[in-house]
């Protein structure tokens, strides 16, 4: 027989739960590794756009073999979908950085519930924060908010002042298709590029320190 206590934890987490469904507009899904079918709740939240299935099946296929033991950045974290997808296909590591309140605690919820303990959350801004990093990554995402495009420069400038890409890191970019975008140094070479909808995407290799 329930107690009136018990009741009263019930109704308090359907209240939680509630709010919780209230507050997610959608979820995505993991198409490959360890994870492959688990789903990702997404907040409601200002400037969020998780990568799209078709987008990401690309990106893991060109990323190939690269993935196995990766140290990987994820530059504006968001849903996560991006760096949970890595560490599901054999990265070692994975540092996501992201600025809203309400979207890290969902990060952090995604984390716990996928038991994914070398997935790293650090709040703040990108910008600011790739100076505290004091490592070394093999694979990075840079795909900010489309309405600040100036952002992806930006970042990879501070990736490259404070040393923190591997020889032959390769770097992920996500833009507009009706906006023109040229690599920001000289020290990377695209290596693909493609096109879906109207959003544009590519991976370039970075060949500074060698």
């Amino acid at each position: 027989m329930l107690t009136e206590s018990d009741s009263i934890c019930a109704a308090l987490n359907r209240i939680l739960s509630s709010n919780r469904a209230t507050n997610m507009k959608s979820q995505v899904r993991i198409i490959g590794g360890k994870w492959r079918g688990r789903k990702l709740g997404v907040v409601d939240a200002a400037d969020l756009r998780p990568t799209p299935d078709r987008i990401r099946e690309t990106l893991f296929n060109w990323l190939g073999p690269e993935l196995r033991d990766a140290n990987v950045l994820d530059c504006f974290a968001g849903s996560g979908v991006l760096g949970f997808e890595a560490l599901s296909r054999g990265a070692r590591r994975v540092t996501a950085l992201e600025r809203q309140p309400r979207v890290l605690a969902n990060l952090r919820d995604q984390a716990q519930r996928l038991e994914a303990s070398t997935f790293e959350i650090i709040a703040g801004d990108s910008r600011n924060l790739i100076e505290q990093l004091r490592q070394r990554f093999d694979i990075v995402f840079i795909d900010p908010p489309y309405a600040k495009p100036q952002l992806r420069a930006q970042v990879f400038e501070q990736l490259e002042i404070h040393d923190c890409l591997q020889p032959g890191a390769i770097i992920y970019f996500e833009w507009p298709l009706s906006e023109h975008f040229d690599l920001p140094s000289a020290s990377l070479r695209w290596l693909k590029q493609k096109s879906a909808g109207q959003v544009k995407y590519a991976i370039a290799e970075w060949q500074g320190s060698r």
